[in-house]
C-alpha cells in the first residue's frame, strides 16, 4: 500500500505518516518498507491519478510502498485509536486476500488431478473450468482514450 493511500486511512498527512516512519526507521527493513522508483511512479502516475511530480502541484519526493509486514508495524508507531481500527481491518483485508488465493490454488489443484483421471471425453468441461479460474483478461471495449489505438467514428442511427 501506498504512503499517501496509508495516510488517509489512518486520517493524516502524509508527511507526518513519513516522518513518523523516519523517526523509527529501525523498525521498518526493506521487506516492510520500500520507496518506488520513477518508472513505477509513472505507471502509478498514468495507472491512477497519484499526483504528477514536482513543479505541477505534485510531491516532491517518490511514494512509500508499505508491505503487509509494513503496515503491521505502523501499529507499532501510530498511537490513535484510529490507526488501530484501521490497522485491524487492514490485516482482516491481507488475511481474506491470502485465503482465496489459497483457496483457487486448491481447486486448480483438484481440478488438475481430476482430469489426470478422466478420458479426454471431459476435457473441454476441464478447459471450461481452468478458463474460469483464470484472472479475466481486459475487454478491447474499454471506455475511454486509449493512446495508440485508432477508432473508427460511427455515428449514431
Amino acid at each position: 500500500m501506498l504512503d499517501i493511500d496509508l495516510a488517509r486511512l489512518y486520517g493524516i498527512t502524509t508527511a507526518n505518516l513519513n516522518k513518523e516512519v523516519q523517526r523509527n526507521s529501525d523498525r521498518f527493513p526493506e521487506d516492510f518498507l520500500f520507496q518506488i522508483n520513477n518508472a513505477e511512479r509513472e505507471s502509478l502516475i498514468f495507472q491512477s491519478g497519484i499526483a504528477k511530480p514536482a513543479g505541477r502541484g505534485g510531491r516532491r519526493h517518490l511514494p512509500y510502498a508499505f508491505t503487509e509486514l509494513g503496515v503491521a508495524m505502523l501499529s507499532s508507531v501510530l498511537h490513535s485509536e484510529r490507526a488501530v481500527k484501521v490497522n485491524i481491518a487492514i490485516m482482516r483485508a491481507f488475511v481474506q486476500l491470502r485465503e482465496m488465493l489459497a483457496s483457487n490454488q486448491q481447486l486448480r489443484r483438484r481440478v488438475e488431478a481430476m482430469e489426470k483421471r478422466y478420458d479426454a471425453k471431459f476435457q473441454i468441461v476441464f478447459t471450461a473450468i481452468k478458463r474460469m479460474l483464470e484472472a479475466p483478461k481486459p475487454t478491447d471495449n474499454a471506455i475511454g482514450f486509449h493512446a495508440g489505438k485508432e477508432r473508427k467514428f460511427r455515428p449514431r442511427s
